[in-house]
């Protein structure tokens, strides 16, 4: 059986904490070992606990998150951190990412995604919510040009093609389950599979590629299963 991962809170809000934490302990897969709305408390808790996740609130007195999350990076902090807001301002976006942060999720995710987020922060992802993948787009865009031919695109099934132009719009695999009529698992397996052809790390990248390569949701033609 795999361990728990374990994981950090951080946010000044006494009942979302609380929230969060039973709803995260609730999967079994994650451990919850910390949650703190204080600046101190969390280094306390980063040294003795060593958490595999740190979630922080973005905005958050006395000490607005991404001010902590610089300070205990200059501390010697490494934790792999997602930022959680309300806010889906394309500054706080950049701001966080530019600062090391491994992802940018919104309090008002479904709780499934919050928890996909979590694992797939601790395999080492950058993770976006699904509502902000656009915007980060569109500000990867304006900062470097494309840097895959498009002669990738032929390596890619039509059914992976179609799950790619879904994964540009930032959706996440239950919507795209949803949509295409498959499974979750599939969508899983099939996003696995364009990532190592593409030779990319992450949906979000995907998602840069697509938007590159004018890839839209009418560009493919219905798939059946």
């Amino acid at each position: 059986m795999t361990d728990p991962i374990r994981v950090l809170l951080v946010d000044d809000h006494t009942l979302f904490r609380m929230g969060l934490s039973e709803l995260l302990e609730q999967r079994g897969t994650i451990k919850v070992v910390g949650a703190t709305g204080s600046p101190d408390e969390a280094r306390r808790i980063l040294r003795e606990e060593n958490p595999d996740v740190v979630i922080m609130d973005l905005h958050m007195p006395p000490l607005d998150g991404l001010t902590l999350f610089r300070q205990l990076r200059q501390e010697g902090f490494t934790t792999p951190t997602l930022m959680l807001t309300v806010s889906n301002a394309e500054e706080d976006l950049t701001n966080v990412l530019r600062a090391g942060a491994r992802g940018y999720l919104l309090k008002d995710m479904e709780p499934d995604d919050v928890v996909d987020a979590i694992q797939r922060a601790a395999r080492g992802e950058t993770v976006v919510a699904p509502t902000m993948t656009m915007k980060l787009v569109k500000l990867l865009q304006q900062e470097q040009p494309a840097s895959n031919p498009a002669s990738l695109l032929e390596l890619l099934t039509t059914r992976e093609r179609e799950i790619l132009t879904h994964l540009a719009l930032g959706e996440s695999n239950k919507v795209i389950a949803r949509a295409l009529e498959i499974s979750h698992d599939t969508v899983k397996l099939h996003v696995r599979h364009i990532l190592s052809k593409l030779n990319l790390s992450s949906r979000v990248e995907a998602a840069v590629f697509a938007v590159e390569h004018k890839l839209s949701t009418t560009s493919t033609n219905p798939i059946t299963k």
